[in-house]
C-alpha cells in the first residue's frame, strides 16, 4: 500500500516513535491526514503548537484500553501504526494488571477497531523482549504479537490485514541505558549490571524508516525483523564516559545477558532479505499471497545480540548520538 493520499492513525502518537514518525510522514509523504492518538494531553498540546497551521494533523485524546474510542478514532483510516505500550520493565513487573490492560487488551482493541472499520493495514511495533520472554513486559508483547497475527483470521474474508515489526533497543530512547549513563557520567561513576551484556541497537530514524518500508510489503501475519548491529555494554560505557569508574551491580530481575530477535524455531518459517528477516505465520487460515524474493533461513539459525556479525564500537555509537551530550576521550 502506497501512503499517498492515505489517512494514518498512530497510537501512542506522542511517544518517541510517534513523534519521529509524524515528522517523517509530514516531510516526505503526501498523506491526506495523520491522526495522533494518545492519552497525554500535555504532549498533544505541545505537538499542536509545534505544527500549528498543519492542515493534515488531527489529535485524539484516548486510551487503547477504550475500544469505543478506538473505533471512533479509526473510522475512515487506511493505516494504523500501533506504537502505544507500557514498556518500562520494572514498572510492568510492579504493575502487572496495568501492563496486561495496555499491552494485551489494548492490542486486542486495536485489532477489533480495525476490523469493525475495515482498516486495510495495521502494523504493530514489537520488541526483542517478546522473544523467549523472562519479564512481564516481554510476555505481554509476545501476547500482542500473537493477537495481531491472528487478527488476520478474524478478518480473513475482508481486505483487512495485520503484521508486526520486531526490533531492538532504540539508541537514546527514554528509559534506556544511554540517558542513564549520560546522567551518571556527571557523578564520575557508571553502574553496570553485568560486563558480559550485549544488546541490539537501532536509531529512531532507522526504526521509523524500517516500519514505513514494511507497509507496502505486508500480506498479513508476518513479523518483520531488521538486521541491526549489536553492542557490548562496556563499549556503551566507553562511548558515554570513558574516564568514569564502573560499579557492577548484578543482573536485575527480568533482565537477560543477551537479546534474541529470531529463534531457531521461528527460523523454520522465515526468509532472509537484504535488510531484514521475515517470520511468517505457521498456520494461516487466511489467504496469504506468495512472498517473492528472499532466501530460506538456515536450519537452526538464531539471531541473537551476542552472535551477531555486525558490531558497533564506541566511536560509531558516539556518531549516532548528535543530540546527546557525551564525554569524548
Amino acid at each position: 500500500m502506497a501512503l499517498t493520499d492515505k489517512t494514518i492513525l498512530i497510537t501512542g502518537g506522542t511517544g518517541s516513535f510517534g513523534q519521529a514518525c509524524l515528522k517523517v510522514l509530514l516531510e516526505h509523504y503526501d498523506v491526506r491526514a495523520i491522526r495522533i492518538f494518545s492519552r497525554d494531553e500535555l504532549k498533544q498540546s505541545e505537538l499542536q503548537a509545534r505544527y500549528a497551521g498543519e492542515p493534515r494533523l488531527r489529535f485524539f485524546i484516548g486510551d487503547i484500553r477504550d475500544r469505543e474510542r478506538l473505533v471512533r478514532a479509526t473510522h475512515g483510516v487506511d493505516l494504523i501504526l500501533h506504537a502505544a505500550a507500557m514498556k518500562q520493565v520494572p514498572v510492568a513487573e510492579y504493575n502487572p494488571f496495568e501492563a496486561v490492560q495496555t499491552n494485551v487488551i489494548g492490542a486486542e482493541n486495536v485489532v477489533a477497531a480495525a476490523i469493525e472499520n475495515g482498516v486495510p493495514h495495521t502494523l504493530a511495533l514489537s520488541t526483542d523482549k517478546a522473544v523467549n520472554p523472562v519479564n512481564l513486559y516481554g510476555a505481554t508483547k509476545l501476547c500482542a504479537e500473537k493477537i495481531v497475527t491472528q487478527g488476520n483470521a478474524y478478518a480473513a474474508d475482508s481486505p483487512v490485514r495485520f503484521a508486526s515489526v520486531r526490533y531492538g533497543n532504540v539508541v537514546g530512547s527514554r528509559g534506556s541505558v544511554i540517558p542513564l549513563f549520560v546522567r551518571q557520567a556527571e557523578t564520575g561513576e557508571l553502574t553496570i549490571t553485568d560486563e558480559r551484556m550485549t544488546r541490539f541497537w537501532i536509531t529512531l530514524p532507522q526504526a521509523v524508516e524500517f516500519v514505513l518500508s514494511r507497509v507496502p510489503m505486508m500480506e498479513g501475519g508476518e513479523v518483520y525483523v531488521p538486521k541491526i548491529p549489536s553492542m557490548r555494554i562496556l563499549d556503551v560505557a566507553d562511548a558515554i564516559a570513558p574516564d568514569a569508574t564502573r560499579r557492577i551491580t548484578g543482573i536485575r530481575p527480568g533482565e537477560k545477558l543477551h537479546e534474541v530477535l529470531l529463534t531457531e524455531d521461528e527460523a523454520r518459517h522465515a526468509l532472509e532479505l537484504d535488510d531484514s528477516y521475515v517470520i511468517f505465520p505457521e498456520f494461516p487460515s487466511w489467504r496469504v499471497e506468495p512472498f517473492t524474493g528472499g532466501a530460506a533461513v538456515p536450519e537452526g539459525f538464531r539471531y541473537s545480540s551476542d552472535a551477531n556479525d555486525r558490531w558497533l564500537n564506541a566511536d560509531e555509537l558516539r556518531s549516532m548520538l548528535p543530540t546527546v551530550a557525551v564525554t569524548t576521550p
